[in-house]
């Protein structure tokens, strides 16, 4: 079996999954290992030295497990730098010939004729649709006649700084980056259905520093943002409401947590650590739960309002799939019916076999997903040492061709 490594760096938590791919084309979960994410924050790398222990800790934990020696790694690119926008591109293919891959690269690479400031790069090239003398609709143009090819594409581009430090933290670590992937989309492999996809569906990926937004329409993505409120937002709350410090904070808000005060009983109380030397205190549950449903309300009044502007709410018939370690919150799917008017699910790595059971929860869809990206592109050749700007090109073109594959499937 040839055996693979998503590594999830997120806000919150590290996360390095070990699977396999059998003869059958089966994905195996083998290994996994988590530790606390010390030295990110918003999805952004901001102490290298801290990133890089938090990488080797979850590493060594996967590789304990599934008793291999992990040196190629498929990791995860998220954040507020992350900006997404639509282009159109247009070229001329001869007076009625037979359209080409080179032709569909042509338009492409003119879509993408935008104007990037510097410190920014292009991550993700990703065909919506493309249009063929007029005619819409089209997912492969390759074979078919034609005068006029256009593309309609969605451009996902970051910060070369982010990027570069994500890297060169998994390099000093001791391992190679084999590709890095756009987090929302990494968790729509694992917890989106095709049928989904198709309908139209908003994935919201709710992690502990940003809350990811992928929209989908007829089986294409056309919609990124990222909202830079996640569950650290929700633990503070809690720490100036409770006086409780951050860590016990957090420990109260996912032993004790709700998103909806109609779970918890008027007389439900909760133990709070206090600061300092002072006893802990019981205070009423639903003290709690308020507090988390006032900013969880928020954040879905602001993710409606997102897509509202985007004016693709009439398209999604898919509903709001909810995935990321705060999905899990009690009534959250609820809660966001609710505030967005459409259906919710939680989403969850499924599909898989070996040790599945140990990743069948929303927080781990990234990691799970980057396995699913690595099984489809079969990249498992040599790694990454370095990004540089040739390799970080090199890196991109690879995920561009990839995702040209996977809106056709």
């Amino acid at each position: 079996m040839n055996k693979i490594c998503g590594l999830d760096i997120g806000t919150s938590k590290i996360v390095a999954i070990v699977g396999a791919v059998g003869e059958a084309g089966e994905l195996r979960v083998e290994g996994i290992g988590e530790s606390e994410s010390i030295g990110i924050r918003k999805g952004v790398v901001i102490n290298v030295d801290k990133t890089v222990d938090s990488i080797e800790r979850a590493l060594k934990d996967a590789e304990l497990m599934s008793g291999v020696q992990i040196e190629r790694v498929y990791t995860s690119i998220a954040g507020g730098h992350i900006k997404g926008i639509n282009q159109r591109g247009v070229v001329a293919c001869g007076t009625g010939r037979e359209i080409s891959e080179k032709d569909v690269e042509r338009v492409i690479e003119q879509a993408k004729a935008i104007s990037i400031p510097a410190d920014r790069e292009v991550i993700h090239i990703i065909p919506r649709e493309f249009v063929v003398d007029g005619q819409d609709g089209i997912r492969d143009p390759v074979g078919m006649t034609g005068i006029r090819l256009e593309a309609e594409v969605h451009i996902v581009t970051g910060a070369v700084t982010s990027a570069q430090n994500i890297i060169r933290s998994v390099n000093k670590a001791g391992l190679h980056v084999e590709d890095i992937v756009l987090e929302p989309l990494a968790s729509a492999l694992a917890v989106l259905t095709e049928d989904e996809k198709e309908m139209g569906c908003v994935l919201v990926d709710i992690g502990g520093g940003t809350t990811d937004i992928a929209i989908f329409i007829d089986g294409n993505l056309w919609h990124t943002d990222v909202v830079l409120v996640g569950g650290e937002n929700i633990t503070k709350d809690i720490t100036v409401g409770l006086h409780a410090p951050i860590a016990s904070a957090e420990k109260v808000k996912i032993k004790s947590g709700a998103a909806l005060l109609d779970l918890v009983e008027p007389d439900e109380m909760v133990e709070v650590p206090t600061v300092g030397s002072r006893s802990a205190e019981m205070v009423p549950r639903r003290n709690l739960v308020s507090i988390i449903n006032a900013r969880l309300d928020e954040l879905f009044v602001i993710l409606g309002n997102e897509i509202k502007k985007t004016g693709l709410g009439p398209l999604i018939s898919g509903g709001v799939v909810l995935t990321g370690g705060v999905s899990s919150t009690p009534g959250i799917d609820r809660l966001a019916e609710q505030v967005l008017q459409m259906p919710a699910r939680i989403g969850k790595p499924s599909g898989l076999k070996g040790i599945a059971d140990m990743v069948d929860s929303p927080r781990y869809s990234t990691a799970v997903g980057l396995l699913h990206y690595a099984k489809e592109t079969g990249h498992l050749g040599s790694g990454v040492k370095l990004l540089d700007g040739a390799m970080f090109r090199d890196v991109t073109r690879r995920m561009r061709d990839w995702f040209r594959e996977f809106i056709r499937s």
